[in-house]
């Protein structure tokens, strides 16, 4: 066990940990050249694509150092906000972490965020300064920085480059030399923490695990403390490119199980596998539940496919422990599941995941968050979807979520960037400077206000340079209404959302115009309309499509050209009473993308 060491990389979006781990699988030789590519461990084509991390990847390597030879495993995390559960699980499963900034820019927040995770679970952390081949690298500048930060001195900053590979051996031997070896006793009960799973449609559930007590031999009867379930380990090993077979594995390990487990439901993230003959005694703790942010419903377009869309999301949950769902049904949409993300870029994942890996065509609607609702009887009740709000004489208050924002940026956008969150309901709680250039903002605000565009707004305002980090802080009483859209008068359930009284107008007739663009012509006028109970707000009309019946009157008297024009008009209402208006897909993007 003195010669392993477990350890993730972390850091702030585009600060570059997939490519430092690149670097550290060609230095440790475990990929070969011929199987060397760019983001190596990121497996999801959406991944490649996109150059960010989704799922944290787990991978082990061997170096020699000083004549002896060590076994690295190595988690590469996500940096985007909205993956800071995948971060909290693999922070679980190691001792030590390295600690990215990139030189270019200096700590952002979710640096500090991802560092406060890994103290919180007492890990040794090596800070690294990345991208020092950049011309515009500010050596200085960030090494104060991360000075003040961490407390450190200068000489344990590492000075690296993931393009060049210049400073990766110092790395491995801080490693080895900082970060300690895994405690734990290899002679008492089997005690092992899954940290992350797959579904492979072979082999059944991968479950991937760390042995913090006791060892595993392949074939032994094992346990599932939560589910209670037992199984035979038909195949145990480690996680090299592929997965490498091995006989046993000793407490420290970190590696796979599979059991030939056919349903996704029965291996749960933050589980402890144990013997049957000599279990443990309780689970291992520390293993938080993951609490949903944004909820949105998904709805297969075609009905028929509501079951294999179930057994998509099952699989996928196995593979992102952070998405929850459950059924529900909508008058417009038919039988779909109220889905709980973690935020914006988490949903649009899982969307073109669903289509990409199970060719699952759905619609989303419109996403919105929970509500507390104090009703007049004394009853308490969540509500997340618009269309579960009871009646406004039974309700005394709604609260809603609100979250504690960091925001970093330079001096020159802070009053563009107030401006923006005052804007979204916003109170400012602290304003500090990090250094003369960097100022931190911290704001409370509604959870309900950034979900739609705040992201986007930020990085525009600030051309890209602001970061933004955020954690739930409580429920606030608030004075919401809820905002119907009506089509020729039928309310159309998935268009309607939970909104602040104040900003109910102006987002009611934005709604309004934007349909008015989208929805089709029908054979008669669509009446467009937003409602905030019985009082219309607001209204557009979609005009007929007309033909020009008038057209085989040349000259004549003009009865004869009002009479062709009655009877086109008697033709329409009647139309009107049969016809029903089809909403686009687009329709429900677009409400998102109210600018």
């Amino acid at each position: 066990m003195n010669r392993i060491r477990n350890f993730c990389i972390i850091a702030h979006i585009d600060h570059g940990k997939s490519t430092l781990a690149d670097r550290l699988l060609q230095m440790t030789n475990t990929v070969s050249e011929r199987d060397m590519h760019d983001q190596v461990l990121d497996s999801m084509d959406l991944e490649q694509e996109r150059g960010i991390t989704i799922k944290s990847h787990a991978i082990q390597m061997d170096y020699e150092f000083k004549g002896e030879k060590y076994k690295l495993n190595l988690i590469d995390t996500p940096g985007h906000v909205d993956f800071s559960y995948e971060v909290s699980r693999s922070i679980a499963a190691c001792e030590g972490a390295l600690l990215i900034i990139d030189a270019t820019q200096g700590i952002q927040a979710q640096t500090i965020s991802n560092l406060y995770l890994a103290l919180e679970n007492d890990l040794e952390i090596i800070p690294v300064m990345n991208k020092m081949d950049m011309d515009s690298a500010m050596p200085e500048i960030v090494s104060e920085q991360i000075m003040d930060l961490i407390g450190c001195d200068h000489d344990d900053i590492i000075q690296a480059s993931g393009k060049t590979g210049m400073g990766v051996e110092l790395i491995l031997e801080r490693i080895i030399e900082r970060i300690p070896p895994p405690k734990g006793d290899p002679e008492a009960p089997l005690e092992a923490l899954i940290f992350d799973s797959v579904f492979n449609s072979f082999r059944g559930v991968i479950a991937y695990f760390k042995i913090v007590n006791g060892q595993i031999r392949k074939g032994d009867l094992v346990k599932f403390v939560a589910t209670k379930k037992e199984y035979y380990a038909d195949e145990v090993g480690v996680l090299r490119l592929g997965l490498e077979p091995r006989e046993e594995l000793m407490s420290g390990d970190v590696g796979y199980i599979i059991s030939g487990i056919k349903t996704a439901k029965e291996v749960k993230v933050g589980d402890t596998i144990t013997h049957v003959k000599r279990s443990c005694e309780k689970a291992i703790e520390g293993f938080e539940e993951v609490k949903p942010m944004v909820f949105a419903g998904v709805y297969p377009i075609d009905a028929d496919d509501y079951e294999d869309l179930r057994n998509a999301m099952d699989k996928l949950q196995l593979n992102d422990a952070s998405l929850t769902f459950e059924p529900e049904s909508s008058a417009a949409l038919g039988f779909g599941f109220r889905c709980g993300f973690l935020g914006l870029l988490h949903m649009e994942i899982i969307q073109e995941r669903l289509d990409r890996e199970f060719d699952m065509n759905v619609i989303t609607t419109v996403p919105n968050v929970s509500y507390k609702i104090l009703l007049s009887s004394g009853e308490e009740t969540e509500v997340y979807n618009p269309s579960g709000m009871p009646a406004s004489n039974l309700i005394d208050t709604i609260e809603e979520p609100y979250i504690r924002a960091n925001i970093i940026t330079t001096a020159e956008y802070i009053g563009s960037i107030m401006t923006l969150c005052l804007e979204k309901r916003g109170t400012l709680i602290n304003q500090s400077y990090l250094t003369a250039e960097r100022a931190e903002l911290v704001f409370d605000m509604p959870l309900g206000e950034i979900v739609f565009d705040f992201y986007d707004k930020l990085k525009s305002i600030s051309r890209g340079y602001a970061s933004f980090d955020y954690h739930m802080n409580g429920y606030k009483p608030a004075k919401l209404v809820r905002l119907d859209i009506l089509l020729n008068g039928e309310m159309v359930d998935a268009l309607s959302t939970l909104i602040h009284f104040d900003n109910a107008y102006y987002f009611g007739r934005r709604m309004c115009e934007k349909l008015k663009e989208l929805i089709p012509r029908q054979q008669f006028d669509v009446a467009i309309q937003a409602a905030i109970g019985a009082k219309i707000i607001a209204r557009e009309t979609v005009k007929a499509v007309r033909k020009d019946v008038t057209a085989k009157c040349y000259g004549g008297d003009i009865s004869r050209k009002r009479k062709l024009l009655e009877k086109q008009k008697k033709g329409k209402k009647r139309m009107k009473q049969v016809g029903n208006v089809e909403v686009p897909q687009k329709a429900f993007l677009a409400v998102l993308k109210l600018d």
